[in-house]
């Protein structure tokens, strides 16, 4: 479906950019929500005389998200999940529940579509992501999974978290470093093989 965008949207364009979308991208989210009108004639000579209108609108929600930033940027997205004895939580952090922590810890409220999370987090430790308060003020921020406080803790000053043979720590481990070769006491023998006679 061809549609006129009546503001910014990542990877799709500029206010009033006529692009084609998926016909139900447009007819569930981006009509209802007043984020594009239907290509036509008439929509395109409604558009021109509202311009100036939308633009200001755009200008006045980027500077709203520019007032948000600092907050989100200071909020401390700590989770507290139940995981197994690998890390491995019992169900998972979703975009929805990041948002929702959002409004909680702030007051700044954003859709999940927002949270550029990917995919949930399954795990517990360390996990970067980005909110986007807007689409050209786009915030990094870390979210801290564990089980208590006292393990987001760690985890907040770096500390490694062990889960059976599992390390979860907040920086990826140093790839340069190999791994040890066994010393000569710690290599298995040879099972061996009795002949039995008959």
């Amino acid at each position: 479906m061809k549609i006129i965008l009546t503001e910014k949207i990542n990877k799709l364009g500029n206010i009033g950019d006529a692009v084609e979308v998926a016909t139900g991208y447009a007819r569930n989210y981006l009509l209802p929500n007043g984020k594009a009108m239907r290509y036509s004639r008439e929509n395109i000579a409604l558009f021109e005389a509202k311009k100036a209108e939308l633009v200001a609108r755009q200008e006045t929600a980027k500077k709203s998200a520019e007032g948000n930033r600092k907050a989100v940027e200071s909020a401390k997205f700590h989770m507290i999940r139940q995981a197994g004895d690998t890390g491995q939580l019992y169900g998972s952090v979703s975009s929805r529940d990041i948002a929702r922590l959002l409004k909680e810890l702030t007051g700044v409220a954003v859709e999940s579509a927002q949270v550029l999370l990917g995919s949930p987090i399954k795990s517990i430790g360390v996990f970067e992501t980005k909110i986007a308060l807007h689409p050209d003020v786009i915030v990094p921020v870390k979210i801290y999974v564990a089980q208590t406080q006292d393990e987001i803790e760690a985890l907040v000053a770096g500390k490694v978290l062990t889960f059976g043979t599992k390390k979860i720590e907040e920086e990826p481990a140093n790839e340069d470093v190999k791994p040890e070769e066994p010393k000569a006491d710690e290599v298995a023998p040879e099972p061996k093989v009795e002949e039995t006679t008959k």
